[in-house]
């Protein structure tokens, strides 16, 4: 059986230090490639004690690689939050939410947790869940509600929370015709990432911009 000392070792030696400064860029502190680090998680299957251990040792690649041989039914409320909180890392966060916490069972509850917290990075957490809500399974939430905050803090929050909420507001407009006019104009009236440089081929994360072409897209199909 491969041990956490074998696969940090692994990593170390496929570090390559213009993938760190690149990764720098975007906050991100590893220096492996993505491609080269998915190989090793599958080398490895699933492996929940592997995980905890290669977590516990704080390396960002590391840590990667546990969220990628992760069970996520394997974990518990506790366990994801404690592990959420300490994810400072953008890259780590990211793959936390979208890999794990959104397969697993707890995710539900940890989104009305998170949501409110007066951290914004674990806040961000929250509302990537509800743009998960909002475009799968809407019931129950209070769509105009969530506009009214939206409309009131996107403007001032921090980078990662403000990308999350915005990320909620285009959903909000792309799933709901009757709440799409006021998702954009929020989003017209904000201009939050109006000016966000988007590679040819690309949408916009601008909400207005991106609200009307995935509306387009869905008409045309």
């Amino acid at each position: 059986m491969t041990t956490s000392t074998e696969v940090l070792a692994t990593l170390a030696s496929l570090e390559d230090e213009k993938i760190r400064a690149v990764n720098a860029r975007h906050g991100d502190d590893h220096a492996v490639n993505l491609t080269k680090l998915r190989a090793v998680a599958k080398d490895l299957k699933k492996n929940d004690e592997l995980a905890s251990e290669l977590w516990d040792s704080g390396d960002t690649a590391a840590r990667l690689v546990a969220i990628l041989i992760m069970r996520p039914k394997a974990w518990s409320e506790a366990q994801l939050d404690e592990m959420l909180r300490d994810s400072r890392v953008p890259k780590v966060h990211g793959w936390l939410v979208s890999y794990i916490v959104k397969k697993s069972p707890h995710a539900e509850a940890l989104r009305r947790s998170w949501m409110d917290d007066p951290d914004p990075v674990v806040a961000s957490a929250g509302w990537a869940l509800t743009s998960e809500r909002v475009n799968r399974n809407p019931e129950g939430l209070d769509l105009p509600g969530l506009l009214d905050v939206i409309e009131a803090e996107m403007s001032d929050a921090p980078e990662r929370l403000q990308w999350a909420m915005n990320e909620t507001l285009s959903y909000i407009g792309i799933e709901n015709p009757d709440l799409r006019k006021r998702a954009i104009d929020i989003g017209e009236r904000l201009g939050v990432l109006r000016d966000y440089p988007t590679s040819p081929g690309c949408t916009s994360p601008f909400a207005p911009t991106w609200i009307t072409e995935m509306v387009a897209r869905k008409s045309a199909d």
